[in-house]
């Protein structure tokens, strides 16, 4: 099989470069994460090259930095043995969700080091860059600096006992790791305490200025989200400060410099580095994406945790090069996706996870589909069973898939598989061709404008409104007796709606790949370009279709309670956990209940024949009695009612820029 061909951006023409926030290696994604990033990048990238766009969509796993090196310690592997399982554990993820970047790669290259350390040497040499002595955490249990982050306490601005040591996801504060209240390793848990250390800091301060003048342009031009424009005008506004870009690590990119070989780039300053290092890896000629501001435009994908790094420090990076780099164009952040009115947590099994969706047996198409049509946009979303179910059974099977599957299952068994002869001007009292065309085309146009803005919720709905006005011209009017009656007019109505349905499989083609891809196989044709105005004329008279095949099936409402169940994590454990407790106490009870029942039964017994009573005594039947029924006077335990105990939430792992 031959190579594909490489993307490479083309003079005169609309070039798109698509980033979406490197995952972090040492977790497996949950589902906040996939919409967040790579799945909204990929619905915009699929979108791109159907709108006939040079495209290239770049990807990969962040791998330098504390929390790999940490947790390598932890389950007994070299950091890249660590990184290696990851890599492969996101990608087979990201592979079933049918993202379809043009490489996924990584940021442990050799590329990552020559791009990060010529960068960082030019930084230097302009004056960016500056050394200072600080005093940072440092764990004494295991013997090591502590990143920021890896720093956890109580917030001293707002109270919220689950903050980090560089910032409070709660407040957004900006923090200092020791202006936590009872701060405590993440690793451990032991107090860390305050140690010397001297870093080089990049001087973010001296190149505010510019970075301003850029982010003016830059997010009235590539119409930036609001929460994006929110949270780098916050950073703005307080004034940038020195931002250390080094730390005490083994595993990350070599610091050039004399002095520095037991520390390396801070991961937050390198991992933004990792979209130019991971285009190079898959062209010799990245330079061309990432040095042509006038040709190319850039869009990046994340969630809103992300955004200083992407608008602020990689910018700012970029511009103290002095070097003519491609920068940020439109930025498209995204909110949080919760879980059933909680949070995702991998440790607590909460919520589905990248690893554990496909145990659903429900396929790609319609978790892409969900997620879409819930992306945080402009607030936080839930992920509710309830809704996903009816989502698929009220939404895509009975519009999509009904119009669809109608159509071509009618074709098969009256007209042999062949588009009849039609008439797309055809018009008469019940029903008007060019009208339905011309409100066709008016939603077309509202998807395209969507899309072109990365207003992704919104291109989905017109998706699904233009498959319902197929419904709604199929309704009462294709049947055996309109075809005996009516035959022009239920011609012209097949032949239209086939059409409409070729249209539907390109612009839900971003959304749902592989239900395109079924659509296109029963039409027996292949995908076509999204245009700006749809003419039915793709497919004519006298063209064999395929054989219909399900878009859609029923998922049964009773997968709503085995779901949450199955994927409600430690709330659902504890419950059984504390049910049989409670019996193994019970157990415990009767137990003792019977052992004292039957010595006080030996002692009346011993009694009895000493005084030359009967051993069956009324006090002695009554203890027997006892005894038979297994219970004592408190050994009833009440079991707790379910829900007793509260639900434990953490806030959603988020990926790395």
């Amino acid at each position: 099989m031959a190579a594909p061909k490489i993307i490479l951006p083309e003079k005169g023409k609309n070039n798109i470069l698509i980033t979406s926030a490197l995952p972090y290696v040492n977790n497996v994604p949950h589902l906040g994460n996939v919409v967040g990033s790579v799945l909204s990048a990929d619905v915009y990238s699929r979108f791109s090259k159907l709108r006939d766009r040079p495209t290239l969509y770049i990807c990969g796993t962040d791998e330098y930095g504390t929390a790999t090196e940490t947790k390598a310690l932890e389950t007994g592997q070299t950091p890249k043995e660590l990184c290696d399982e990851f890599h492969k554990k996101h990608k087979d993820v990201y592979d079933w969700f049918e993202i379809g970047f043009d490489y996924f790669g990584r940021t442990t290259t050799e590329q990552q080091t020559v791009i990060a350390q010529d960068i960082f040497l030019k930084l230097h040499k302009n004056g960016f860059l500056e050394e200072r002595t600080t005093t940072q955490p440092y764990c004494e249990k295991h013997e090591s600096f502590l990143a920021d982050r890896f720093v956890e306490g109580t917030c001293p601005k707002c109270q919220y006992d689950d903050a980090r040591g560089d910032q409070c996801d709660k407040c957004g504060s900006l923090l200092d790791p020791f202006e936590l209240i009872n701060p405590h390793c993440k690793v451990d848990g032991a107090t860390p305490v305050p140690r010397e250390t001297t870093h080089i800091f990049l001087r973010l301060d001296k190149v505010q200025g510019d970075i301003e003048k850029w982010f003016d342009v830059s997010s009235v031009e590539g119409a930036w989200p609001q929460n994006g424009v929110s949270i780098t005008r916050s950073w703005l506004k307080q004034g940038l400060e020195g931002r250390s870009i080094t730390r005490d690590l083994k595993w990350g990119t070599p610091i050039p410099l004399p002095g520095y070989e037991k520390k390396v780039l801070y991961v937050w300053f390198d991992a933004c580095i990792g979209y130019p290092s991971i285009t190079a890896n898959y062209t010799k000629d990245w330079e061309l994406w990432w040095r042509d501001p006038e040709n190319v435009k850039l869009y990046q994908f994340m969630g809103k945790d992300n955004v200083p790094f992407h608008t602020v420090i990689f910018p700012g990076s970029q511009i103290g090069t002095n070097d003519k780099w491609t920068m940020l164009n439109h930025l498209s952040t995204t909110e949080y996706l919760n879980y059933e009115n909680g949070k995702f947590s991998k440790s607590r099994g909460v919520g589905v996870f990248g690893d554990t969706v496909k145990e659903t047996g429900i396929p790609p198409s319609v978790w892409r589909y969900y997620l879409l049509a819930n992306r945080p946009e402009t607030g936080d979303t839930q992920f509710e069973w309830k809704s996903f179910i009816a989502a698929n059974n009220s939404e895509l099977l009975a519009n999509l898939g009904n119009f669809v599957n109608r159509l071509i299952k009618f074709v098969n068994a009256k007209l042999d598989g062949t588009i009849p002869e039609f008439q797309a001007s055809y018009s008469d009292d019940s029903f008007d061709f060019p009208n339905f065309i011309e409100e066709v085309n008016s939603l077309l146009a509202e998807y395209v404008a969507d899309m072109e803005a990365v207003r992704l919720r919104a291109g989905l709905q017109k998706v699904m409104q233009i498959s319902q006005k197929g419904n709604l011209i199929l309704a009462g009017r294709l049947d055996n007796a309109n075809l005996k009656e009516s035959p022009e007019r239920t011609k012209s109505i097949i032949g239209l709606a086939l059409n409409l349905a070729y249209l539907l499989a390109s612009i839900s083609s971003p959304y749902m790949p592989s239900t395109a891809a079924s659509i296109v196989k029963q039409l027996n044709a292949p995908l076509i370009s999204i245009t700006d105005k749809w003419t039915p004329d793709s497919l004519a008279g006298g063209h064999k279709i395929g054989k219909a095949e399900y878009l859609f099936t029923k998922i049964d409402d009773k997968k709503e309670e085995e779901w949450r169940l199955k994927y409600g994590g430690t709330q659902a454990t504890r419950l059984a956990e504390e049910e049989a407790k409670v019996k193994k106490a019970a157990d415990k009870l009767r137990d003792k209940e019977r052992k004292k029942a039957k010595k006080e039964a030996e002692l009346a017994k011993k009694a009895a024949a000493e005084t030359g009573e009967s051993s069956k005594s009324a006090e002695d039947k009554k203890v027997g009695a006892k005894v038979e029924a297994g219970t004592g006077q408190n050994s009833q335990v009440e079991l707790p009612l379910r829900g007793a105990v509260p639900e434990e939430q953490a806030p959603p792992p988020s990926a790395a820029p």
